[in-house]
């Protein structure tokens, strides 16, 4: 059988960098893991090859050659999901889909033909037996979550590598906390689940082997939900494994307690990781009472952000306006909680309401949700009336984006964050891309740039001060382009 694997291209945003990926040559920042997993669970005799749309075009020859297409993907990629499932129908091809926008919306894709959904290594096996016998069912539903002990390589063979800023690893799924607004643990469940070091270490064996000596996201909703066996397995195997190897330096989600133990803070950068993305959320006890993130609650935050920089791993923080408890004073408190933080990737969102959460739910009881869930966090657009308003809620959020991603004041952000960051132990060597990236922002922003000024600044300070970092200064420099035309083209009137 022939199976043809497609992953919807996503919409420019925050987190698709494509006004930055035109720097260093790149096609997408990601590849489609979740897909590639699948993939691996697929009989090997069976004939596969993978359409992402973020890299490539999906042809007619494409779609003649397939038996069955497999689609994946996420709520931010509804619409080219859509526009692949009716081009799929139009042309008689089969479609079976799963993943989170499917898990969670179920009966808002009545077009698919098979509904493999919740956990791939659960559902799919029971598909693909009634599919050999000719007896699919429209819908595979699990009633609890996998041993990912059990999880295979993912089928690295399918990509092209070279398209892609960084590629992807799962440590874990789940997470130990209850956020009101996120679906997590919804989709993969409260307990940490977690992969051995001896998977893990031969997934990135897979990856290093192929050639890979970039960078490499854990994708974990929150990495450090096993402490004890980061410390005692994951993390030691790691130091280990990267004795011998060039390059290759990771990033990954965690929350905010990672700040309480300098153990783990030090073992992580001999490891390798380099940056963390958290949920800030907001600086607002009320807000952070009201949606239930308890463990960035009871601390001074800033403090907390600034131990983990101090470490070597450059904080990336997520934000939210629209909470209940918040007033018009938040979009002051924000900008000013951000700048002091020297936080450079600042993803503010207005709140949403993703289906199967309990935000979700408590707002539907109320007549509070009025769309469908984006996906989107950045794009300035809700599903929930917020209690504020929504004109007064967009016009608050259009204030903070304005501001933080203003030429002046996001250079200035760099420059506090490059002041207490220790540089990290493991760095990626000056290839060929990234002189080039550095060559091309030279002449994009440091000359044609409005922000040429700026850019000329923190460059002359960077060398003197803090030399050692010129790469990563380059890097922000550029990832703050790709923010503002973000802004310019979506959120800004």
């Amino acid at each position: 059988m022939n199976i043809l694997f497609i992953y919807p291209k996503f919409p420019d945003t925050f987190w698709s960098f494509a006004y930055a990926l035109s720097f260093i040559g790149k096609k997408s920042a990601y590849p489609p893991l979740g897909l590639l997993t699948v993939a691996s669970l697929v009989p090997a005799e069976w004939s596969k090859r993978l359409v992402d749309l973020n890299v490539d075009s999906l042809t007619d020859k494409d779609i003649a050659w397939a038996d069955m297409a497999f689609v994946s993907a996420m709520a931010i990629q509804r619409t080219s999901a859509k526009q692949i499932i009716a081009r799929c129908n139009t042309s008689g091809l089969k479609v079976a889909a799963g993943g989170p926008l499917f898990t969670s919306e179920p009966e808002s894709f009545k077009e698919v033909d098979h509904l493999v959904l919740d956990e791939a290594e659960l559902t799919l096996s029971s598909f693909l037996s009634d599919l050999q016998d000719g007896q699919a069912k429209k819908i595979y539903r699990a009633s609890g979550f996998c041993d990912i002990h059990h999880t295979p390589i993912p089928s690295w063979d399918l990509l092209q590598m070279k398209r892609y800023a960084s590629m992807s690893i799962q440590f874990s799924r789940g997470c130990p906390f209850n956020c009101d607004f996120c679906n997590v643990t919804t989709l993969f469940g409260h307990r940490t689940r977690i992969k051995k070091s001896q998977q893990v270490i031969a997934e990135l064996d897979r990856i290093y082997d192929a050639g890979w000596r970039s960078s490499i996201f854990f994708v974990d909703d929150n990495f450090i939900g096993n402490k004890h066996y980061l410390k005692t397995e994951l993390l030691p195997a790691l130091i280990e494994w990267r004795k011998d190897k060039k390059g290759c330096v990771f990033f990954t989600e965690a929350s905010i307690n990672l700040a309480d133990d300098p153990e783990l803070l030090n073992m992580m950068s001999k490891a390798g990781f380099d940056s963390v993305f958290i949920g800030i959320e907001s600086p607002d006890e009320a807000c952070l009472t009201e949606c239930h993130k308890t463990q960035n609650k009871n601390r001074d935050l800033l403090q907390s952000i600034s131990i983990i920089q101090r470490a070597g791993l450059q904080v990336m923080g997520g934000f939210i306006v629209g909470f209940d408890n918040d007033t018009p004073s938040i979009f002051r408190q924000q900008i000013d909680f951000i700048q002091k933080s020297g936080i450079v990737t600042a993803m503010v969102a207005m709140l949403q309401a993703p289906p199967g959460t309990r935000l979700f739910d408590r707002l539907q009881r109320e007549s509070r949700v009025v769309s469908e869930f984006s996906g989107d966090n950045v794009d300035g657009t809700t599903n929930i009336i917020p209690k504020m308003g929504k004109d007064r809620l967009l016009d608050g959020y259009r204030q903070i984006m304005k501001h933080i991603y203003s030429p002046s004041n996001y250079y200035q952000r760099i420059k506090t964050f490059l002041k207490e960051f220790k540089a990290p132990e493991i760095k990626l060597p000056m290839d060929t891309q990234r002189m080039l990236a550095l060559l091309r922002s030279g002449i994009r922003l440091g000359v044609i740039g409005k922000e040429r000024f700026q850019y000329w600044s923190l460059m002359t300070w960077t060398m003197l001060h803090k030399p050692g970092l010129v790469p990563l200064a380059v890097t922000l420099a550029i990832y703050g382009y790709h923010y503002r035309r973000i802004c310019e083209l979506y959120i800004f009137e």
